[in-house]
């Protein structure tokens, strides 16, 4: 029988998976990687615990559905988890249906990867950087930038897109694609911190609140999600703020301008708190909202109310000072001036356009036999264990597909 030679390039989560399936499939494999192990990005998931997949994940949960669905339909969800589990992963689903190994250790993850790779006989080379890749009379050659060549028949792109560049992901991948003829939509960090337009942040440094946060843009909302918000030095973190930062970013990255919304105040009615002003109509102002919000904001919040004395007794201000600082307890608005880099960034947005990629093998329209999966093409998901789910899925249909 004919065993196909399939060089997998990149040894992150899809590489990885993409091993396995194409060894399994019968295919002798090399796994290139330029780090001195595979999976170091695995390691930092999930703070350390991993959260592999996401229970509840659906195509919805990613920029083109379509496409992931068709993925997915040949591994999913269910599969991975059961996957896992044959190599020795328990499963503990948490809230929002984030799934980590019962140890809560990433290592586990890693561990048993390692195993079932040498236990199939993947050949692994590390510390090797890929400079390019040629093809001549249907065989790839993969030359490493010491001059080394690998001959493939097959070769699966799995190199990552640019986040965490501290764990290999420099973009090779875009260059080898491009090298083909593929085209790449631009990149950008999501699932980061936001940047904000604001005089206080300094004093915010460190305040975390949980509560509903809002993306504007042309006067709509976007989308609202609900939870914990960090407020730092630069500007806004936290669960919420990573769900909201790829839209914030693909709008930024189209010159819109783009603005947040923090309620301070979300388990009380305005009427609520209407009547609590009425209640402290004798007291200082910043001493009426002691118990309400975070001390640390009352300055903050004062001071954007154009109160100049803060020590005002509440009965003193008018009646558009009160109205200000009510709207501003429900409603603090916050223009987006960037966000931090793809250094802190979870995911890449953007990549090898999907348009160009056989949904059903990750097989290139434009080469056959060269193959991607993961993180170098144009899909990136919600925060939860919803990415490393792409990761499995497209690196096992990609190393399918590229053992036959």
């Amino acid at each position: 029988m004919n065993q196909p030679k399939v060089i997998v390039i990149g040894g992150g989560a899809s590489g990885i998976i993409a091993a396995i399936a194409a060894k399994q499939n019968n295919a002798i494999v090399t796994i290139l990687e330029r780090n001195a192990r595979i999976g170091k990005k695995i390691l930092a998931t999930g703070n350390g615990r991993c959260n592999y997949t996401n229970a509840l994940a659906s195509e919805l949960d990613y920029n083109h559905p379509l496409f992931v669905k068709s993925v997915f339909h040949t591994f999913n969800v269910e599969q991975t988890i059961s996957f896992f589990e044959s190599l020795g992963i328990s499963p503990i689903i948490e809230d929002l249906g984030k799934t980590f190994p019962m140890s809560e250790q990433a290592s586990s993850i890693l561990d048993v990867l390692l195993y079932e790779l040498e236990h199939l006989g993947v050949e692994i080379v590390t510390e090797v950087l890929v400079q390019s890749v040629d093809k001549n009379n249907q065989k790839f050659t993969v030359i490493l930038s010491d001059k080394r060549e690998y001959i493939a028949d097959k070769v699966i792109i799995s190199t990552g897109g640019k986040a965490m560049p501290g764990s290999g992901s420099d973009g090779i991948g875009y260059n080898i694609a491009k090298s083909f003829g593929h085209h790449l939509v631009p990149v950008f960090p999501a699932l980061v911190k936001l940047k904000l337009d604001c005089p206080y942040l300094k004093q915010l440094d460190g305040v975390k609140i949980q509560s509903y946060v809002e993306l504007i843009s042309k006067s709509k909302v976007l989308k609202e999600e609900f939870g914990d918000i960090l407020f730092t030095s630069y500007g806004i973190s936290g669960p919420t703020i990573l769900q909201l930062s790829r839209k914030a970013n693909e709008l930024l990255l189209n010159q819109e301008e783009v603005f947040l919304n923090v309620k301070l105040v979300h388990a009380l009615s305005k009427e609520d708190v209407i009547k609590r002003f009425e209640n402290a109509r004798e007291k200082p102002v910043d001493f009426s909202l002691i118990g309400l919000i975070n001390k640390r904001l009352i300055s903050a919040v004062l001071k954007e109310a154009k109160i100049a004395k803060q020590n005002t007794l509440v009965k003193d201000l008018s009646q558009v000072q009160l109205d200000t600082i009510i709207s501003l307890l429900f409603s603090w608005q916050f223009k987006v001036s960037g966000s931090k880099g793809f250094e802190d960034a979870q995911v890449t947005a953007g990549g090898i356009d999907i348009s160009e990629i056989n949904e059903l093998t990750m097989e290139s329209k434009i080469e056959k036999g060269l193959f991607f999966s993961g993180e170098v093409i144009d899909i990136d998901g919600l925060c939860g264990g919803y990415n490393l789910q792409w990761a499995w899925s497209s690196g096992y249909v990609a190393g399918l597909n590229a053992s036959k």
